[in-house]
């Protein structure tokens, strides 16, 4: 547990995992001979990408009770991302990622989460919901409501926590997760009455509301609750609109795309980077735009996640 005063910039809550990413770009994943292994998750990414900008974070999750859960350990303390609240699940493997990254506009994702992911076994009374009602902002994301006991906990953090600061979530739509887009519209629109902050691409907004054009995605967002949505569009950039009038459309930033995975982790560190530094919203967009961008631009997800000076010589640059 943490300290009754100890109050964290970020906690995020979800998914975990191994990425191994092959070393050979350009190439079918069938004939790929070597890998490089990496820190990933989408939650666990945020964390880092925040944790690169000088803030305090930690990760809820869980893995196995296995090698690659020593591993996550170890890399977590190497991001300095607090790792206090990720404990094993002996029953399940640490999840495996492959990422083909091959053809070049277009990069499946290979999960191996069977028989079930251990970061879907957080209970509601393993949390502890003090440090996530302190926290400065609260991160939580879509696949940790695909499954109980992690819909159970991740709801229940989120009502405890009752919008005390910044709470985001992150749409995060994954249909191999699911059983029925059916049942996910239904927990998305029960998370959403408890968030601030959502953000997401057209398909995970559409999956959460029904809608497809961007800016209808982000009044029915507003609608559903939230104080800001966030619609990313890819080559188009993004769109932000808050419930007070103010949007903000941002083109995105060129680069040459080495692995778009973990793009939308770094943007979504950044933004929470921007809403503890109190920017306006055009502003915290251009940051985030950046950040995805700069990941693009390179092979891995965590260790790519970039600093406050790279950050601030791509925008300043344009």
């Amino acid at each position: 547990m943490a300290d009754a005063t100890e109050t964290f910039d970020l906690i995020t809550m979800g998914r975990v995992g191994v990425d191994l990413y092959p070393l050979q770009t350009g190439v079918p994943l069938a004939q790929v001979e070597s890998f490089g292994k990496f820190l990933g998750g989408s939650a666990t990414n945020v964390a880092v990408a925040a944790a690169r900008l000088g803030r305090t974070a930690a990760v809820v999750t869980r893995t196995g009770d296995d090698p690659f859960g020593t591993y996550v350990h170890q890399a977590l303390k190497e991001f300095g991302v607090d790792d206090r609240w990720v404990t094993p699940v002996p029953a399940y493997p640490t999840p495996v990622t492959f990422c083909e990254i091959f053809p070049p506009d277009h990069f499946p994702l290979y999960f191996y989460r069977r028989p079930k992911a251990p970061d879907l076994e957080i209970h509601p009374g393993e949390l502890d919901l003090g440090a996530i009602r302190r926290a400065r902002v609260f991160w939580m994301t879509g696949t940790g409501l695909s499954a109980e006991p992690s819909r159970t906990a991740t709801l229940t953090a989120l009502a405890a926590r009752a919008k005390a600061g910044p709470t985001v979530f992150d749409l995060d739509w994954r249909p191999m997760f699911w059983d029925d887009p059916a049942q996910a519209r239904a927990a998305y629109a029960e998370a959403l009455r408890h968030a601030t902050v959502a953000v997401g691409n057209i398909d995970e907004c559409e999956i959460a509301t029904g809608a497809r054009d961007p800016r209808a995605c982000a009044d029915a967002l507003l609608a559903a609750g939230v104080e800001l949505a966030v619609v990313k569009q890819g080559p188009r950039g993004v769109l932000a609109a808050h419930r007070d009038g103010t949007t903000a459309e941002v083109p995105p930033v060129p680069v040459d795309v080495v692995n778009g995975l973990g793009a939308g982790d770094a943007f979504g560190g950044s933004l929470c980077h921007g809403l503890l530094s109190g920017w306006e919203l055009e502003r915290t967009m251009r940051y985030a735009n950046a950040a995805g961008a700069l990941v693009a631009s390179r092979l891995a997800c965590s260790s790519a996640m970039p600093t406050a000076a790279e950050l601030d010589a791509l925008v300043a640059r344009g």
